[in-house]
């Protein structure tokens, strides 16, 4: 038989097969633990403060304005991670940025917990999130580098992995908490970070220099420096749909324990419905981009998810412990536009070229403004002592992003409007 084949007639592997074992098992199953452990770490310093925030910010001294400071600070450092990294990665590759960035999340957890003012626990928080920032635009590059004949299995596994970072900790922070105090229930997720160096210690020794010399998959990051995205309907649509998601997301995983804990509910269902906010955004995340190639325009897809945000919104604040678990699902299932503006990004370019210039200006954008979400939702809550006012501005939100999906979906190509 040929080497295309998969197997012989008698069942044996073909040489093909064989030599594919041999890839996988001499350098890559390292690589695959590097990138699960870093999936891993991605989120974790978010969803396990949230649950926390008002009994930290009860020793600490901190009202509840600065829970909007730590609400914002995620999607700032993620905006900021997108100048950085490609700097990093010009001047120490791929994988050593990974190194870097695991690095710089397990310190900025575990010497936050350790210090005792707000200050210090805002400036770690910083340094946390900017190496999971870091994190989010290398890993992907990384999976295209040594994963590209599996890229969506590998990807479908990270994507898993993210979600699992995002779901544990807010499951599990409430009870730890009790039992050990804040500082240790916030601080354990610090392993997380250090235990993802090792692998990469073991792929850096396994490369030997050779990954600053290899500059596969880079085209994801250096972008070309066309100058003519921020011209394009498409590219301002993407970043709006992106942004305002992006928004809306963050202000409900700073705001939705303090919500429910208004309306009568522990801290530790807080959490747990917080966690399931997660668990549903797995579920869209794992759906949404299958569903959106099925689409010529996806735009009717983007009005479900609307409609969803503003049933979840109206339940929150009419009756929120009715039926807290319907609020949290339909809440849970708005947010499928930010796995849909990630696959429209490849759809919606002709090019590697455009599609890096699009997905930076994108996220850049798109985080940049998100930023505000948090802060803008806590500040309206302290001023009007309700959440009526908080919840009208994710409404104007949802606005924003119909009006900006309404052109991220429209059948044409980035290059086609640019110019």
């Amino acid at each position: 038989m040929t080497a295309t084949l998969q197997k012989t007639p008698t069942g044996q592997e073909t040489p093909q097969v064989e030599q594919r074992r041999r890839a996988l098992t001499e350098g890559r199953l390292l690589v695959l633990a590097a990138i699960v452990m870093s999936a891993l770490t991605l989120r974790v310093a978010v969803t396990a403060f949230s649950p926390l925030a008002e009994r930290i910010g009860a020793d600490v001294g901190y009202g509840t304005a600065v829970v909007g400071v730590f609400g914002m600070i995620p999607t700032a450092m993620f905006a900021l991670s997108g100048l950085l990294t490609p700097v990093l990665v010009r001047r120490l590759g791929l994988e050593r940025t990974a190194l870097v960035a695991m690095l710089m999340a397990g310190t900025g957890q575990l010497v936050r917990v350790l210090l005792s003012g707000t200050a210090e626990l805002l400036v770690f928080s910083a340094l946390a999130l900017a190496g999971m920032g870091i994190g989010n635009v290398v890993i992907p590059p990384l999976v295209k580098r040594y994963f590209a004949d599996r890229v969506a299995i590998v990807s479908s596994l990270y994507i898993v992995m993210v979600q699992l970072g995002t779901v544990v900790p807010a499951f599990v922070a409430v009870p730890v908490a009790d039992a050990h105090g804040w500082r240790i229930s916030l601080g354990l997720w610090a392993i997380l970070g250090f235990a993802a160096v090792v692998p990469w210690l073991g792929v850096l020794r396994d490369r030997r220099g050779r990954d600053v010399q290899d500059t596969t998959a880079l085209g994801a990051i250096d972008a070309p420096r066309t100058g003519r995205v921020w011209r394009s309907p498409v590219a301002w649509g993407m970043a709006g749909m992106f942004g305002m998601t992006s928004l809306i997301t963050y202000a409900m995983f700073t705001w939705l324990p303090k919500i429910l804990s208004d309306a009568g509910a522990s801290a530790g269902f807080g959490g747990s419905m917080l966690a399931l906010f997660a668990v549903v955004g797995l579920v869209a995340a794992l759906s949404a981009p299958t569903v959106v190639t099925r689409f010529r325009n996806p735009f009717p897809v983007v009005i479900g998810c609307a409609v969803f945000f503003i049933a979840a919104f109206v339940g929150l604040i009419v009756a929120p412990m009715s039926a807290p678990i319907l609020w949290v699902v339909l809440l849970g299932l708005g947010p499928s536009t930010f796995p849909m503006a990630l696959t429209l990004i490849n759809l919606r370019t002709n090019t590697p070229g455009g599609s890096a210039a699009l997905s930076g200006f994108t996220q850049g954008v798109g985080y940049a403004v998100a930023c505000i979400g948090p802060l803008l939702f806590g500040v309206l809550h302290s001023v009007t002592g309700g959440w009526i006012a908080p919840f009208a501005l994710l409404g104007v939100a949802v606005l924003v992003l119909l009006a900006g999906a309404w052109q991220a979906c429209k059948p044409r190509m980035l290059e086609d409007t640019w110019n």
